[in-house]
C-alpha cells in the first residue's frame, strides 16, 4: 500500500461551539473528493460536480462534490491498511473513494486503476447493497490514500436536523476508460466545470451552491491546476471550519474565520444557502 505523511487534525468530536460555548448537536462524519481534470492547454482545471435530487433532505437540488457519510466498513478497510494517517482521516478517504465510485462511476484513489467492466460491476453491486471491503477483496483492489490531499474540513455549529462533519480532499483525474455518469438515485445530473464557471452559473440562477460549496469554489478558482491546489493546501493546514453569524452594517452575515485560505469569508444571510 502507498503511504502518506501523518497530518494534524482538530479533535474528531466537538461538543461545544468554540465561539459561544453552546452545546452542539452530534455531527455525522462525512467525506468528499474535489476531482480535478487539468486542461492540457493550460486553461483552468475542471472539477467534477453532481447535482443532488431536489427530494434529498440535505442540500436538495444543490450542486456539490461527490461524497457522503462514513460507515463502519470504511473504518474496517482503513484499519487493515499501512497508511501512517490518523485513523479517522484514513476512513474518511476510503469513504470518499467509495462514494465517488457509487455516485459517478469514477475510480479515484486506487493503487492500480480498476478495469472499466470491473468498476461498473462493483458500482452496480454497491447500489444493490454490497459491502465495499468484500468487493475490493474479491477484485484484488488496493488503495493509494496519498492520491487524496486533505484540503479542508467543515462542521456547522448550528443545531439543525442534519449536521455533517465533512473532510474535503483534492484528487487528480488521470486518463481512464471509465464511464462517468450520474447514479440517478441521490443525484440527477453530473458535469465537469471550472470553479469560475460554476460560480457564474450560480450567479445566473442555473445551479444552486450551498454556503460551504460556494466558499470552496471561490478558493478553488484561484488555482491553475491540481498541483497549485495541493501547494496551497500545504500553506493552510486543514482546521475545522465552523461558520458563524455576525452583524455587519446592520445586517446579519454568515461568516467563516479569516486566515484559512478563503478569499471570501462572509455572505449576507438572505442569500446564503446553508443546505
Amino acid at each position: 500500500m502507498a503511504t502518506s505523511e501523518p497530518q494534524q487534525f482538530d479533535p474528531p468530536i466537538q461538543t461545544v461551539d468554540p465561539r459561544t460555548g453552546a452545546p452542539l448537536a452530534p455531527a455525522t462524519p462525512a467525506a468528499t473528493i474535489i476531482v480535478f481534470r487539468d486542461c492540457p492547454s493550460g486553461g483552468a482545471p475542471e472539477l467534477l460536480m453532481v447535482e443532488r435530487s431536489s427530494q434529498m433532505v440535505f442540500a436538495g437540488g444543490a450542486v456539490v462534490f461527490p461524497g457522503g457519510r462514513l460507515d463502519a466498513d470504511d473504518h474496517l478497510i482503513a484499519s487493515s491498511l499501512d497508511h501512517g494517517l490518523d485513523p479517522d482521516d484514513a476512513a474518511a478517504r476510503i469513504a470518499a473513494i467509495r462514494e465517488t465510485v457509487e455516485e459517478t462511476g469514477l475510480g479515484i484513489g486506487f493503487a492500480t486503476a480498476p478495469q472499466r467492466e470491473a468498476l461498473a460491476e462493483a458500482r452496480a453491486a454497491l447500489h444493490a447493497g454490497a459491502v465495499f471491503s468484500e468487493l475490493c477483496r474479491d477484485a484484488g483492489w488496493t488503495f493509494d490514500l496519498s492520491a487524496l490531499t486533505l484540503f479542508t474540513r467543515w462542521r456547522p455549529p448550528f443545531n439543525e436536523r442534519r449536521v455533517f462533519d465533512t473532510r474535503f480532499y483534492l484528487a487528480r483525474c488521470d486518463a481512464h476508460d471509465h464511464i462517468v455518469e450520474v447514479d440517478a438515485t441521490e443525484n440527477r445530473h453530473l458535469f465537469w466545470a471550472t470553479a469560475a464557471d460554476a460560480l457564474a452559473m450560480a450567479d445566473e440562477g442555473k445551479v444552486k451552491l450551498i454556503f460551504p460549496t460556494r466558499r470552496n469554489m471561490e478558493r478553488l478558482a484561484q488555482f491553475g491546476c491540481h498541483a497549485d491546489a495541493v501547494a496551497h493546501a500545504a500553506q493552510y493546514p486543514a482546521r475545522m471550519i465552523m461558520p458563524f453569524i455576525e452583524e455587519h452594517d446592520g445586517r446579519p452575515f454568515l461568516c467563516i474565520p479569516e486566515g484559512m485560505g478563503y478569499p471570501v469569508t462572509r455572505e449576507p444571510m438572505g442569500s446564503a444557502m446553508r443546505g
